[in-house]
Parts: structure tokens; C-alpha cells; sequence
């Protein structure tokens, strides 16, 4: 692995749905999640956490040092058990082994850290006390991103749908199709903010460089590997990154942020945005604090 980062981030995520449901929430029937004080969509960071996961996993597919530790039917103790087997620890021996070297709770968070690469990049909780008392440790991870939040309210809408598949045996003889429902936003366009900690990346995880421009990479295509036709159309359409000269960074993060300001194109129109078009996105660059730098990739 390469050196650790040695400077502070902020970026900021614009992604957009067309006819599709972004993220369902299971408490309203898998319905697109709104906050219903207000009408605004919301993406939680666990799915967008996901798709990343998602993207390094198809691309590296399992590589030293870049394999996934969330993932889809592999039990956490497996992979913990790993670990283990690798400093030649047991769950018999875990205490005699410790005591032998007071250094061996950080040998395998390390080993950990360096094998994962989600490990190394949000973090985890690799205590499971359950039928087990395998131990990792904890891992409070160098990247973290918040909730996304459309930019206007979404007006999500079911849509009745009829298919010939029919469930029952007993049904298929009295009818040839059965009626289902599907949810979606016609169009929504969704900021997500997040931040990266250098000294978290030097200090306990070694995220590093290469983990960087991966991380950047798996954020752009996101929604290119892991299509379905419930999410509908969804796409990066940008990704801004703040760039701090240091390691504890020169400003607040919300006063980055702020220079980032989404507006319509027509604001009296009274038509709702279908496009990402409808869309004008500036950055305010003159009012960067000094040492932060600013990139719009995507």
C-alpha cells in the first residue's frame, strides 16, 4: 500500500433518478423516502455506500488489498475469523496471545485495514458477540458522507402495472394476469455531502492516495455497474471536490459548501425540472478560503 493522504477533503455528489425509485424505504412499502415535513427526497449514505462497494468489488474483483468486507452473503465473522487464522490466533488461545503481546488488538485492526478496502475507507465494527468472540476491533473510517437530499420536493408516484405471471396455481385457472404496483420520482436531482479525514487515513487506516482516486473513480460510475429497472435512470452528473493544503484542513466544511449553489435555469417557471438541463451549478471560487482548491470532475 501507498503512503497514507496527507490532505484534507470535502466534496460534494450531484446524482439524479428519471422515472425510478433511488432508495425505497421498507417502513412505507418500499415507497421513494421523502421527509415529510418538506417534500424533499432522501438517498441514505448506507446505499450510496453500497453502490461504492459495489464498483470496487466488480473492478478489483477481490485483488490483495482491495477486497469488501460489507458484502452481500458473506458473513462478518468469516472474514474476521481470517484475520485471525493469519496471526495465528484463535478464539482459545485470543488471551494468552495478548497477554504475549499487548500490541496484538492493533495487528489485527492493521490487517484488517490493509485487506479491506472498505474497511480502510468508511470504517467498521468488527465486534460480534454472537455465538463468537472473535474481535477485530473498531474503525472509525476516514470517509464520511451524510443523507443526499433533493433539490426541490419529488412528487413520487404509483404506478399500477400488470403482469402474466401468475403466483397461485389455484389463481391461473380463473384469471390470465395479476395486477402490481411500482414507485417512482419523474425526476429528481439530489446533492450529497461528504469528507474526508487525512489525519483518521494517517492515523488508524492508511487510506491512502491510490484509495483515493478509486474512491473518486467508484463515485463518478456508481450507477453504471449496478443498473435495475426499479431505480429507473440514475447518473453522477458531477462531483465537486474541495482540497485543503494540509492535513486538519483551512476552513469549516459548510463554508465550502456553501459555494456550491444549484439553481433552476427559469426560476418562475412553474414547471417542474424533468432534466438535469433545468439545472444551472456554480461554484463560488472566488470565495475558496486560502489553501483550499477546488475540481468538478464528472
Amino acid at each position: 500500500m501507498s503512503t497514507p493522504i496527507q490532505n484534507r477533503y470535502e466534496f460534494v455528489i450531484l446524482f439524479d433518478v428519471e422515472n425510478g425509485n433511488p432508495n425505497g424505504d421498507p417502513d412505507a412499502g418500499n415507497m421513494p423516502r421523502v421527509d415529510p415535513e418538506t417534500g424533499f427526497g432522501l438517498v441514505t449514505d448506507v446505499c450510496l455506500k453500497r453502490k461504492i462497494r459495489n464498483y470496487v468489488e466488480t473492478v478489483k474483483e477481490d485483488a490483495t488489498g482491495y477486497r469488501i468486507y460489507v458484502k452481500d452473503g458473506v458473513p462478518l465473522n468469516r472474514s474476521d475469523a481470517q484475520a485471525y487464522a493469519q496471526l495465528e490466533v484463535t478464539e482459545k488461545n485470543i488471551k494468552e496471545k495478548k497477554k504475549a503481546d499487548p500490541d496484538l488488538d492493533r495487528k489485527i485492526r492493521d490487517w484488517m485495514c490493509a485487506n479491506f478496502y472498505d474497511i480502510r475507507t468508511f470504517g467498521a465494527v468488527m465486534t460480534t458477540f454472537v455465538k463468537s468472540s472473535l474481535n477485530c476491533g473498531q474503525v472509525r473510517g476516514p470517509v464520511q458522507m451524510g443523507f443526499a437530499r433533493s433539490i426541490e420536493p419529488v412528487v413520487p408516484q404509483e404506478v399500477t402495472i400488470t403482469r402474466v405471471a401468475i403466483t397461485k396455481e389455484a389463481d391461473a385457472e380463473a384469471k390470465g394476469t395479476e395486477m402490481g404496483r411500482k414507485y417512482i420520482i419523474p425526476y429528481g436531482l439530489y446533492r450529497c455531502e461528504g469528507y474526508i479525514s487525512a489525519n483518521l487515513a494517517r492515523k488508524t487506516t492508511g487510506f491512502s492516495e491510490d484509495d483515493l482516486s478509486l474512491l473518486w473513480e467508484a463515485i463518478l460510475n456508481m450507477f453504471e455497474n449496478d443498473r435495475s429497472a426499479a431505480r429507473g435512470k440514475m447518473a453522477v452528473r458531477e462531483l465537486i471536490v474541495f482540497k485543503h493544503d494540509n492535513e486538519l484542513g483551512c476552513a469549516p466544511a459548510w463554508k465550502l459548501f456553501d459555494t456550491v449553489k444549484i439553481a433552476r435555469k427559469t426560476p418562475n417557471d412553474p414547471a417542474p425540472a424533468r432534466s438535469y438541463q433545468d439545472y444551472v451549478v456554480s461554484v463560488d471560487e472566488d470565495a475558496l478560503p486560502d489553501g483550499v482548491t477546488c475540481q468538478r470532475l464528472g
